[in-house]
Formats: C-alpha cells, sequence, structure tokens
C-alpha cells in the first residue's frame, strides 16, 4: 500500500470515529433533554404531591380537600396517534363561566402545577383543568415535546375544558385563560399562536422560552460547556427524524407574532435557567394587547413563591378585564 493510500484510509477512519462520536454525543443530548431518563419525577406523583404542600404550604389543606372529598376529577383523550393522555379537572364551588387551563412545565405534571390551580379555584373562584402533557403524570408517551406538538394537545383539552364546564353550568360555552409556567409558558405561547374558538379570552406565560433551540444551546453552555455546533444540529436533525419535529422549528417566538389575544407574560428578573432576555424578546414581539411583570430578585419559576399575594393580584386584574 503506498503511502498517499495508507493516509488517506487513515484519514477516513478517523472521520468515520468522529462522525460516530458526534452521532453519540447528540443522541445522548437527544436521550437526556427529550426523554429525561424515564422521567422520574414526572412520573412520581406521591413525591409531586409532597414537593408542592411543602414548599407551597398555603395550598395544602385546600389540596387535601380536594382530593379527599374527590372534587379533583380524572379524565382522558385518545389522541390519534394512540396515546391516552390524561387531566386533573375541578369544578368551581359556584356557577361560573370562568374557567382555567394550566400547564406544567419540563419533568413536571399537573400535581406540580396546584399551586395555580389553587390561585384560580380557591382564590379567584375558577372552574380548573390541569392536564398531564405526554410523558408525564397519567399521560402516555414516549418522549417529552417541549412544548411543541404539545400546543395541539393543549388545545384538545381547551376544548374538553369547555364542554366539561360548560354543560356543568348550564351555558353555551365558557370564559378561558390558557395559565403555563416554564415549558408550560412556551406551550401556552405556542397554543397562543393557533387559530382559537370563542370561549378564549387570554393567556398567561410565565418564564417561556423563545425556542428549543436557544432554551437547548444556553443549557448546553451551562451544563457542559458546550458549543452548540455542531451537536445541536445534529440533535435536532436527529429529533426531526425521530419524532418529526426539530428544535429551530419548536419557537414560542414565532408562535407569539401570530397571537391575537391579550397575554400578560412573567418573567423572573434573575432567571438564568430560562434567560429574562427571553422573556424580553416575547414581549417585544407580541403584538396587541399585553402586559409584562418581571419579578424582583426571582429565579426560574418562582414568581408565585416568592410573591404569591402580588401574583394572585395581578393575575386577577389581567383576567378580569377579559373575563367578566
Amino acid at each position: 500500500m503506498s503511502k498517499k493510500r495508507k493516509n488517506i484510509k487513515i484519514i477516513s477512519i478517523i472521520l468515520v470515529g468522529l462522525i460516530l462520536i458526534l452521532c453519540s454525543i447528540s443522541f445522548y443530548l437527544q436521550w437526556y433533554s427529550l426523554e429525561a431518563q424515564g422521567n422520574p419525577r414526572g412520573k412520581n406523583l406521591e413525591e409531586s404531591y409532597a414537593y408542592m404542600t411543602s414548599t407551597y404550604p398555603q395550598i395544602k389543606s385546600w389540596a387535601d380537600s380536594m382530593f379527599q372529598h374527590q372534587l379533583f376529577k380524572d379524565t382522558c383523550i385518545q389522541t390519534e396517534d394512540g396515546m391516552l393522555l390524561h387531566a386533573l379537572y375541578a369544578y368551581a364551588d359556584s356557577l361560573t363561566p370562568k374557567t382555567a387551563v394550566i400547564v406544567h412545565g419540563y419533568t413536571d405534571n399537573a400535581i406540580r402545577m396546584l399551586h395555580i390551580g389553587y390561585l384560580y379555584h380557591h382564590d379567584l373562584k375558577y372552574n380548573i383543568l390541569l392536564p398531564d402533557l405526554r410523558f408525564s403524570g397519567k399521560s402516555e408517551g414516549s418522549h417529552l415535546q417541549m412544548g411543541w406538538n404539545d400546543r395541539k394537545d393543549v388545545l384538545r383539552w381547551m376544548n374538553i375544558a369547555n364542554e366539561l364546564f360548560a354543560r356543568y353550568n348550564h351555558i353555551d360555552q365558557t370564559k378561558m385563560v390558557v395559565h403555563g409556567i416554564s415549558m408550560g409558558g412556551a406551550t401556552t405561547v405556542n397554543v397562543s399562536g393557533e387559530p382559537q374558538q370563542p370561549f378564549v379570552k387570554c393567556f398567561i406565560n410565565d418564564c417561556g422560552f423563545t425556542s428549543v433551540w436557544d432554551e437547548f444551546k444556553g443549557e448546553l453552555k451551562n451544563q457542559f460547556n458546550i458549543p452548540a455546533f455542531p451537536i445541536l444540529h445534529v440533535a435536532s436533525w436527529l429529533t426531526d427524524l425521530r419524532y418529526g419535529w426539530n428544535f429551530k422549528e419548536a419557537a414560542p417566538l414565532k408562535q407569539i407574532r401570530k397571537c391575537k389575544y391579550p397575554m400578560l407574560i412573567i418573567h423572573g428578573a434573575n432567571d438564568t435557567f430560562v434567560p429574562t432576555w427571553m422573556g424580553d424578546s416575547l414581549y417585544q414581539a407580541k403584538p396587541g394587547i399585553k402586559e409584562y411583570w418581571k419579578t424582583p430578585n426571582t429565579e426560574h419559576a418562582a414568581s408565585y413563591r416568592n410573591y404569591p399575594q402580588e401574583y394572585t393580584q395581578r393575575v386577577k386584574n389581567f383576567t378580569e378585564k377579559f373575563l367578566n
């Protein structure tokens, strides 16, 4: 074998090795971020309940009573691709058209949104529905969808909530707000850019990200000190091949530009997990009626925990403009 051919063979072996390493790292990123190691936190309901009632002690007596007296009810839908999805719902204490669909965050579940359920049901006297997104809580699924295809499921849950609560209240339709935190906030923004039913009145996005690409790029840097290129590009491509969507496509920033409904945006001023600039960007891109509350000295998804009374009052003031 000539020296030239030998060098070509060595270079080819090195290139193949590098490609295999790159693909392996990208597969790991996809597994780590979307399959979340089986999502143990989002599937452990007892641990979730214990965490919520200890972190937000004001909700404990309400939550205990709701479950003990079976005031929280279960409902399920089946998706077009055969997944069984679950949600909790509860009727308001008195007849009302006011309804909140409450969307949880990354590796969370409906139980981990009980503090917002408390806000709407206990404090504001709304009907509430809290879905488990795919691969979370009691819902089926193989991976987290980062709020992108989740938007289609939440649109169905909004229809289900309207049917449930309109029938119970003997009215034609409800008046609805959709409220999400973190990945649930991103899901809410994604939903807001779609055509809406007439019962939808407004949206609340608490610390949602601008795009999956932006979020994963930041976490690659923060957690692993790795640049986006080329790992994120390959992982996004692999996700498109495997699941039919990619990290740049899943962009609430694009969806919010199509939103025709009022939106309250909440974001912690000290958020580094979903950096505060993402809340700024979403607010700037939102056309029409909008409000922005940047909570002082607050990290990710901690606005209600740090300012429960002001959070409740701001949600009340905002929603009353559109649901009364």
